[in-house]
């Protein structure tokens, strides 16, 4: 089934209640490490994100769903100051992190990725060991006693299941590891540096179904302890692991709530139709 729409482009300018118009009220929903206020993103004069208001829960999963090209790459780039090297991109709006502007003048940047841990769509290992994959993070902030790092690999590996494969050759590159194996590795890097927040663009979707069930797995244990924002296709996918959803469409929220409400019960015509298939 086709979906027209110019119907939908046409609706959405002239009925309101199709696109939240600010902040999702988080009155049943835990305290929002993240909030994202009136965000506009525009690259190479294109309105890519409309005045995006969104606030993510702490200590737990929400996907963002909506289909190709809606901006969901684009906004969760932009929770990580990822667009700064691109002199095409105009954006303005908030993204507060723990009450802190991450656009504010006299932000440092280093400062604020180090609360963020980023998952892409494939794997990228440094092109060095194992070990020192997950010790370049540390290094970087200032420890160099090499027990300590030692302790902080093992821990890390440990955490995202990967120690018992690999106990034994922590001086082999990186790159000899499995691509499943990889992303876990990339994982266990990005914790490496305590982070607040895990960010993952499509993180699963160059892995097999049991490396994907792996990572979900992870991120099912890991939001006891971090928020996690996840960009998914896959409709099944945020279905088995998110606690809140949000839907985007041409750039802008269309709606967002818990997962159980956003499947069973979605609000808003467009919604209904993109997770019944309707269009993706």
């Amino acid at each position: 089934m086709e979906i027209n729409l110019k119907r939908y482009q046409d609706t959405m300018e002239t009925d309101p209640v199709n696109v939240r118009s600010g902040p999702v009220s988080l009155t049943k929903l835990s305290y929002p490490l993240l909030r994202v206020v009136d965000l506009n993103v525009t690259i190479q004069h294109k309105h890519i994100l409309k005045n995006i208001n969104l606030q993510i829960p702490e200590k737990s999963i929400t996907c963002i769903i909506g289909p190709s090209g809606c901006g969901k790459t684009t906004l969760l780039r932009s929770l990580n100051r990822l667009h700064d090297d691109n002199a095409d991109i105009t954006i303005s709006g908030s993204v507060m992190v723990d009450n802190e502007d991450i656009y504010g003048k006299n932000v440092e940047v280093t400062h604020i990725r180090k609360k963020m841990g980023l998952l892409a769509q494939r794997p990228t290992v440094l092109p060095m060991s194992i070990f020192e994959n997950v010790a370049y993070g540390p290094r970087i902030h200032g420890t160099r006693n090499r027990r300590k790092l030692y302790v902080i690999v093992k821990n890390q590996l440990e955490a995202v299941g990967l120690w018992e494969e690999v106990k034994d050759r922590l001086k082999t590159p990186a790159i000899k590891l499995s691509i499943g194996q990889q992303q876990r590795l990339c994982l266990a890097r990005g914790l490496a540096v305590h982070p607040e927040i895990i960010l993952g663009d499509e993180a699963t979707s160059a892995l097999d179904p049991i490396a994907t069930t792996k990572i979900e797995q992870l991120f099912l244990t890991l939001r006891k302890e971090y928020s996690i924002v996840l960009v998914t296709h896959t409709l099944r996918q945020a279905r088995r692991i998110a606690d809140y959803v949000a839907f985007m469409y041409m750039g802008e929220l269309i709606e967002f709530g818990s997962a159980n409400d956003i499947f069973s019960n979605p609000q808003h015509q467009l919604t209904k139709d993109y997770i019944s298939g309707s269009f993706s």
